[in-house]
C-alpha cells in the first residue's frame, strides 16, 4: 500500500484515522502538558504548528484511541476529558478591524452555542471570560484553551502602523482574559510566526512560557535527522533510486537542501518537515516550502530600513533582539529570523550573543532568487535565466558579457534607490554573486566604497575589486597592491583581474579593465 503523507493536513485526529505516517512527538507533548501550564511557541510556517494544537485537542478531549501505538499511551493514566477552546486565526484575510472582530465573534458564538451566553457581555473580550467561566462550571473541569497562529492579524499589518494599533488592542484586551481566569484554566497554548514584543500583545499575558527558544522542546514542531532514518529510510531508498543517486548523496541532498533550522544553541539541526514530505511524495527535490509562501512583507521591511543585505548573512544579535518584533522597530532581523529565513548558526556563551545565517538552500536561494526583481531591473520570470546566462559566462571565460549583463540590472534604477546608491549597488551585487555562488566557488567581502569578490570554475580564477566613483584602473592597483593573486601564484587555471567602476551619475558599472 503506497504511504500517505500528511501534506497540509493539520487535523490529527483525521491524520491518525486515515493511516496518514505520524511522527510521534507525544512524549514531549505529554512533557509540556505536565510541567507548565501556558505557553507560547514560535515557529515558522508550515512547521507543524497546527498540527501540534490539534494534537493537544485530541489529548485534552480524551481521546485515547487516538494515540494507540504511540509513547503517550504508556506514559497517560487518566485520559480525562475537558471542554476545550481552540481559536484558529489562520483561516482569514485580515485587512480591515471589522475581519477580526467579526472572526472572533463568530468563533465565540460557536462557544455561546454550547455553553450560553450572559446579556451583559457586550465585547468580545466580556464573552471570552463568560465562556471560559461557563464551560468550566458546568462541565466540572477547567478549561483548555488553544489559540493558532496568534499574529496572523499583526503580521498582515505590519507595514500599517494605524491598522497594527487597533489589531494590538483588540487582541490584547482578548488574550489577557486568560490572566484574570486563571482559575478556570487547565492548560493555554498559543502559536504564531512571530513574537510581537513584550511591550504589544502580551503585556497583559505575562504568564505565557516562551518555549520557542528553549531546549527540551526544541525538536516538538520539525523533523531531526534521528526521526528522519526511523520514519522515512525506505523512502530516501526510493528517492536515492528514482533519481540515481546511492543513498549517501540523497541523505547529503536532504541535508543541504531541508535541515539546518536550529531553535536552540546547539540544539538538533531541523528539517523542514512540509518540503520533506513533498520531496517523498514527488521523489524530486524543489523548492516546496518557499513557494507556499512569499516573503513581501520582509522585503517591505528590508526596503524600508535601507538595509544592507550583506549584513544580513552574517548577522550577530542577542536574545533579546531575536525574541521580540515590535511595529515601531525599523530592524528586520527579529521578523526575518522568527518567519524562518535566518537560523541560529552559533552563540558565544560569553557574551550571549547569537550568529545567524540561512539555513539550507532551498532558502538561502529562493530568498536571493525573491529578492532580486524588488532591487535590479528584472522581473521574476527573467532572474532565473539571467543567473543561468551568468554562470555559462563566468565558465566560459567571456567576462565582456558578463558584466554588459551586470550593467542592465542597474538600468533605470529608481529614483527612491538613488539617494543611497551605494547600498543599492551592494545590495544588488550582493544578490548576483550569492546566486551565482550556488553553481560556481565564490567569495565575496564589501568594506567603505567597494566591494572584493573571488569566483573560481574550473578552469577560470576571477579576482574583480568594485569601486563607487573612483576608475577601473584605482580597482585593479588595489587588487596588485593588496597581492589578491597571491594564493593563486601555483594554480595551472587561467587568472583574470578585473577592475570595476561604478559611476553614482550614471547610476550604473561605468567601465571595467582587466588584466
Amino acid at each position: 500500500m503506497a504511504k500517505l503523507y500528511p501534506i497540509g493536513i493539520q487535523n490529527f485526529e483525521s491524520l491518525r484515522q486515515d493511516g496518514y505516517i505520524y511522527v510521534d512527538k507525544t512524549e514531549l507533548i505529554y512533557q509540556l502538558v505536565k510541567t507548565g501550564r501556558y505557553y507560547f511557541l514560535s515557529r515558522p510556517r508550515r512547521f507543524g504548528k497546527s498540527l501540534l494544537i490539534s494534537t493537544l485537542e485530541a489529548y485534552f478531549l480524551g481521546k485515547k484511541e487516538l494515540f494507540e501505538g504511540l509513547a503517550i499511551e504508556k506514559l497517560e493514566k487518566d485520559w480525562l476529558e475537558y471542554p476545550v477552546l481552540h481559536l484558529d486565526l489562520n483561516a482569514e484575510k485580515f485587512d480591515s478591524p471589522e475581519r477580526l472582530d467579526a472572526l472572533l465573534s463568530n468563533q465565540l458564538t460557536q462557544w455561546e452555542d454550547l455553553y450560553g451566553r450572559g446579556k451583559d457581555e457586550t465585547t468580545l473580550s466580556l464573552r471570552f471570560k463568560g465562556v471560559i467561566r461557563r464551560a468550566a462550571k458546568q462541565t466540572g473541569q477547567r478549561v483548555v484553551i488553544l489559540i493558532d497562529e496568534y499574529d496572523k492579524p499583526m503580521l498582515q499589518a505590519l507595514d500599517n502602523d494605524e491598522l497594527q494599533e487597533i489589531y494590538r488592542d483588540t487582541l490584547k484586551a482578548f488574550y489577557g482574559v486568560m490572566k484574570s481566569m486563571d482559575g478556570d484554566i487547565k492548560f493555554a497554548f498559543l502559536t504564531g510566526v512571530t513574537k510581537f514584543g513584550k511591550v504589544s500583545v502580551f503585556s497583559d499575558l505575562n504568564n505565557l512560557d516562551d518555549i520557542s527558544m528553549k531546549g527540551p522542546f526544541a525538536s516538538i514542531c520539525g523533523i531531526t535527522e534521528e526521526e528522519l532514518h526511523e520514519y522515512f529510510d525506505e523512502d530516501i531508498k526510493a528517492l536515492a533510486s528514482s533519481l540515481s543517486l546511492t543513498n549517501e548523496e540523497a541523505c547529503t541532498e536532504l541535508k543541504g537542501c531541508y535541515d539546518g533550522y536550529h531553535f536552540v544553541p546547539n540544539g538538533p539541526g531541523m528539517y523542514n518537515p512540509f518540503s520533506l514530505l513533498n520531496t517523498f511524495k514527488y521523489l524530486q527535490f524543489g523548492s516546496y516550502w518557499f513557494e507556499t509562501g512569499t516573503p513581501t512583507y520582509l522585503v517591505k521591511l528590508l526596503k524600508h530600513s535601507h538595509y544592507n543585505l550583506y549584513n544580513m548573512a552574517h548577522t550577530e544579535t542577542d536574545a533579546d533582539v531575536l525574541n521580540s518584533i515590535d511595529s515601531t522597530s525599523v530592524n528586520p532581523i527579529p521578523v526575518i529570523y522568527q518567519s524562518g529565513y535566518l537560523t541560529i548558526k552559533g552563540y558565544d556563551r560569553e557574551f550571549g550573543i547569537y550568529r545567524l545565517g540561512f539555513p539550507n538552500r532551498e532558502v538561502e536561494e529562493g530568498f536571493m532568487k525573491y529578492l532580486l526583481p524588488f532591487y535590479a531591473n528584472t522581473d521574476k520570470v527573467d532572474s532565473s535565466f539571467h543567473i543561468q546566462k551568468f554562470v555559462r559566462e563566468i565558465r566560459s571565460g567571456d567576462y565582456d558579457s558578463f558584466f554588459r549583463r551586470l550593467q542592465s540590472f542597474f538600468a533605470d534604477t529608481p529614483y527612491e534607490l538613488v539617494r543611497d546608491l551605494e547600498l543599492h549597488y551592494q545590495n544588488v551585487l550582493f544578490i548576483v554573486f550569492k546566486l551565482i555562488g550556488f553553481y560556481v566557488k565564490a567569495e565575496y567581502h564589501t568594506s567603505e566604497g567597494r566591494i572584493d569578490l573571488v569566483l573560481q570554475t574550473d578552469r577560470f580564477i576571477y579576482l574583480m575589486e568594485f569601486k563607487l566613483n573612483g576608475t577601473a584602473d584605482e580597482a585593479l592597483r588595489q587588487i596588485n597592491e593588496k597581492g589578491y593573486a597571491l594564493p593563486f601564484a601555483s594554480d595551472p587555471r587561467q587568472l583574470f583581474k578585473i577592475g570595476v567602476n561604478f559611476s553614482a551619475k550614471t547610476r550604473n558599472i561605468e567601465e571595467w579593465k582587466v588584466e
